[in-house]
């Protein structure tokens, strides 16, 4: 899966947590932003209540149960910028992936 197609499936899946607005930075593989304002996942990059950096590689194994997100956070794989409690509500924008 693409950033891009991975990007219009959350959307299709709303989501994204309400009220809240959740970066995903993949570095150079660029933004997937859960804005739960606009209710809407886009691939535009702005201000967020929480930035979840991670390797687009860390990411898929992730979204495919090969990496549990709290072993790549311990590993430093995963790394966190702003409310936490909205990057632990993230389990469940990855179940939405599998659906």
């Amino acid at each position: 899966m693409t950033k891009g197609e991975m990007a219009a499936k959350l959307n299709e899946a709303n989501a994204f947590l309400p009220g809240k607005r959740v970066k995903l930075d993949f570095g150079d593989e660029g933004i997937v932003m859960l804005d739960g304002n606009a209710n809407q996942v886009t691939e535009e990059d702005g201000d967020a209540d929480t930035t979840i950096k991670v390797a687009w590689a860390d990411w898929q194994a992730m979204a495919d149960g090969q990496l549990d997100g709290m072993t790549a956070f311990m590993q430093g794989k995963l790394k966190v910028e702003g409310d936490m409690s909205n990057a632990m509500q993230l389990q469940g924008v990855l179940a939405k992936l599998k659906q």
